[in-house]
């Protein structure tokens, strides 16, 4: 079986609440990552981190992802192409 190299998390949330309540749910799931990574067997200052936001209707969808191993190397050279 192939081994997982990058986890992500989604939350919605509506984009009318207070921006103390996204900051909050994006601090618990930052903790939620780095406790999954924990869980099977990798150290979370190994991997890197990215969020992404999309507007769906009346709701803000966050991503919040981990890479780690051969998708952190891959994300980083994809970045510095694009740079």
């Amino acid at each position: 079986m192939a081994k997982h190299t990058q986890a992500h998390l989604t939350r919605s949330i509506a984009r009318n609440k207070p921006s103390t309540l996204k900051d909050m749910t994006k601090r618990q799931m930052e903790y939620y990552m780095g406790a999954k990574l924990l869980e099977i067997g990798v150290n979370p200052k190994s991997a890197i981190y990215r969020w992404s936001i999309e507007i769906k209707g009346a709701n803000e969808v966050f991503t919040y992802s981990a890479y780690w191993d051969d998708s952190k190397e891959k994300l980083l050279q994809d970045e510095q192409a694009s740079d």
